[in-house]
């Protein structure tokens, strides 16, 4: 009995995780198993983490659900035409394409094997022409701006319609396993290249492999890229390397614990893309980290918080910067010394300079002087009076004669008299 309640307990707890993930790398990569033969080795495809700012521009979106329906064409609905308008409501989440980055949230439309449509706007019908006579089938999902598909419940909605009449082309079991092959698809522009799917109604691990009357007892998705085989046993994305340059293919497939394709419509897709790294689109500079985290709001988010987020990035960059050691203190303090003292060098060299520029302007000004002084000297006295200062002077100059005529004569009369 605590055996039953333990297993049914754990089923619950991965049920949970899995209709509420968030998609993180916690995939698991079965290369080799028990009583099955060995696959082939892989050698050159590699599993890597997403890259940076998809994880960081993923954090816009940890709270959606979004809720997908397919109005119309109802499903098992037999049309009289061979065009079929379809109309969407989406609701959780808002649709759009920034204008200038080419990329916002979406839905992932598909019909019957098609490659997927990305659809940006859902207040128009989407109007299917020239549809074969027979059984189609329409699936579709929410889609991060990067094209990875939301996981949570109501977030994937299916139809089967038929064209006059019904057929067994396109026409899935809705008892049986059903896998749609999403990513890869069209042009890439980096690596490394995000691989993501949509499983429904497919047991849980635990939950069939408890069941013994489960047709299912345990099931994985056979991923094949140029070539090279490996198995994920997980519903989660995953971003690989290793890629050729040019053409490359992959092949996914849903199958059971014998490693026999589920036999249901879909459930063994294969698509071709394109890998050119000169391709620079939105997608690319994510991948490379070529755009700034602020910029690359706006495909997640038509309100970005530019300087909300700048600044939490500024706080992140702070808190794991690590602790200098006190060797690493003390040479950062002579460094700023020398840094300081270089400052001091500088700045006396430029004084030194100013003084000198300063000395070369008075020299300058002196030079210029003889002007100043010849257009003073041309303002001279007149003759006149220079005439009377000489005349003056020669009166001068015979008063003094006499005077001391006078003091000889007495001179000499003195010494007579003496005698």
């Amino acid at each position: 009995m605590s055996k039953k309640i333990f297993t049914w307990l754990t089923i619950l707890i991965f049920s949970w995780t899995l209709t509420s993930c968030t998609d993180t790398i916690d995939s698991v990569q079965a290369f080799d198993s028990e009583n099955k033969p060995p696959l082939p080795n892989v050698e050159n495809i590699a599993e890597v983490a997403p890259p940076q700012l998809i994880q960081q521009l993923n954090l816009n979106f940890a709270n959606t659900q979004p809720q997908v329906k397919i109005i119309s064409p109802q499903n098992d609905q037999t049309l009289d035409s061979t065009t079929a308008e379809v109309k969407l409501e989406v609701q959780g989440i808002t649709l759009f394409k920034n204008e200038e980055l080419k990329m916002g949230p979406h839905l992932h439309f598909f019909l019957d094997d098609q490659p997927y449509q990305a659809l940006y706007n859902v207040d128009e019908p989407i109007v299917l022409s020239d549809l074969a006579p027979g059984t189609h089938t329409i699936r579709v999902f929410a889609s991060r701006p990067w094209h990875e598909s939301f996981k949570n419940e109501g977030a994937y909605a299916q139809s089967t319609f038929h064209v006059f009449t019904k057929t067994e082309d396109n026409n899935p079991s809705l008892n049986q396993p059903l896998l749609t092959y999403s990513r890869p698809q069209g042009n890439y522009g980096a690596e490394p290249i995000m691989l993501d799917f949509y499983v429904t109604n497919a047991p849980l691990h635990l939950a069939a492999q408890e069941n013994p009357d489960d047709e299912i007892a345990d099931w994985r998705i056979r991923v094949t890229v140029n070539g090279e085989t490996f198995l994920l046993d997980t519903w989660q994305p995953i971003y690989l390397t290793g890629f050729n340059k040019g053409q490359n293919w992959l092949k996914l497939e849903f199958i059971d614990e014998n490693g026999e394709v589920v036999d249901n419509a879909f459930n063994s897709t294969v698509r071709a893309i394109n890998y050119d790294p000169k391709i620079k689109d939105t997608l690319a500079k994510l991948v490379k980290g070529k755009i700034s985290l602020a910029e690359a709001q706006k495909i997640a988010t038509l309100n970005p918080p530019e300087e909300i987020v700048e600044e939490t990035l500024i706080e992140e960059i702070e808190v794991v910067e690590p602790e200098k050691t006190e060797e690493e203190t003390t040479q950062e303090e002579a460094t700023q010394e020398e840094i300081t003292q270089e400052e001091i060098t500088q700045k006396e060299t430029t004084e030194q300079i100013e003084v000198t520029e300063t000395e070369i302007n008075e020299e300058e000004n002196v030079e210029e002087t003889p002007i100043i002084e010849t257009e003073i000297t041309e303002v001279v006295e007149p003759e006149s009076k220079v005439e009377e200062v000489e005349l003056e002077q020669e009166e001068t100059t015979e008063s003094a004669q006499e005077l001391e005529s006078v003091e000889s004569n007495n001179s000499s009369d003195t010494s007579l008299t003496d005698k």
